[in-house]
């Protein structure tokens, strides 16, 4: 399957605020991946959306999937409109690009991975910070251990959101609609980019709240200690709290060598007084605008995807992947309604 100039057939469900960068990257993909089609409930705004970007509209998803073009779906939609949308996907035998977080709950993005899973199609979930040039260099690095042993880890996510413009958008915060607040909708980017340089958590004890600054359902605030399996321990503190916001920082402490991944730039210094810089300069999305960021890792992330189909290879971010991080979340959530530790499986 692909179009009439043999390029990679996609087709878009989903075209709310998040869809931006997306849009962007497919533009600059074209030469290669081909828009099929945009499905939005709201034809109005289906509509307005497909003029800014000169897509082709698509009536309905089952069009959509009918396509004997279409060789995969992004999936845009909040996550509680998703395990319909995945399991017409797999049943057509459409492989599936869908934005984080899997779904709301721990099960049910589980079951999200054993419907991709039972029809053979490919599972990829967007998680953009992976495919920063500085968040790829360092991963080489602890892939060729060539810092030695990681000791400790320090994950701070000092971001803002307005309760104006943000929170009041009726859904926003809520279990119903997002499954959580800052560790499912905003820290996950970062909580995942820890645990593919850092490995799995064995155990959290975390504590999760509502500050003053905010009225909502979910936490904008959570501190948690985090045991890793390999033997390593880190501090993660997570926030929408934080005016006016600031970049992410993700700390590594090896033998050798501290590494520390600020936003879209690293910075390395080693034992022996090196210093060693990798990155662009960038925006991180943590003030009050959540789209003020680039589109340059969505399209890697969506150039992998379109790549491991056709190649029959997995993408960078699987389900399987995405998995990890929302064990962690559940993991950190359950500490705090409990009050105690708690092991990871």
């Amino acid at each position: 399957m692909s179009d009439e100039q043999g390029r990679f057939g996609i087709g878009v469900v989903g075209a709310g605020m998040g869809a931006k960068p997306h849009a962007l990257a497919l533009q600059s993909l074209s030469k290669d991946i081909a828009v099929l089609g945009v499905y939005r409930r709201d034809p109005v705004q289906r509509a307005e959306f497909c003029r800014t970007y000169n897509f082709p509209e698509a009536e309905s998803y089952e069009a959509l999937l009918a396509d004997p073009r279409l060789d995969a779906v992004l999936v845009l939609t909040p996550p509680n409109a998703r395990e319909a949308i995945v399991a017409a996907a797999a049943r057509a035998g459409k492989h599936v690009l869908m934005e984080k977080p899997v779904e709301r709950t721990l099960a049910a993005a589980e079951r999200i991975v054993g419907l991709c899973d039972a029809a053979g199609v490919t599972l990829g979930i967007i998680f953009q910070h992976r495919f920063r040039r500085a968040s790829r260099y360092l991963a080489e690095a602890v892939a060729e251990n060539r810092y030695g042993r990681l000791e400790a880890i320090h994950l701070v996510v000092p971001w803002w959101r307005p309760q104006a413009g943000y929170y009041d958008q009726p859904g926003r915060g809520t279990l119903a609609q997002d499954g959580g607040g800052v560790l499912i909708t905003q820290a996950i980017h970062s909580l995942d980019l820890m645990l593919s340089l850092c490995g799995e958590v064995s155990a959290v004890t975390a504590m999760a709240k509502t500050t003053r600054l905010h009225r909502m359902e979910t936490e904008d605030f959570v501190s948690a200690g985090l045991e890793f399996t390999n033997g390593a321990v880190g501090a993660v503190m997570a926030t929408t709290a934080s005016f006016p916001g600031g970049p992410e920082s993700l700390t590594l402490n090896f033998e050798k060598a501290s590494a520390t991944l600020t936003a879209g730039n690293l910075t390395v210094h080693t034992m022996a007084g090196e210093i060693i810089t990798e990155g662009e300069a960038s925006q991180g999305g943590g003030g009050a605008d959540p789209m003020a960021f680039p589109f340059d890792w969505h399209a890697a992330q969506i150039a992998d995807f379109a790549d491991a189909v056709r190649h029959g290879r997995q993408p960078l971010s699987t389900g399987h992947t995405a998995l990890r991080v929302h064990r962690l979340i559940d993991a950190m959530m359950r500490s705090n309604a409990e009050g105690k530790r708690v092991s990871i499986s």
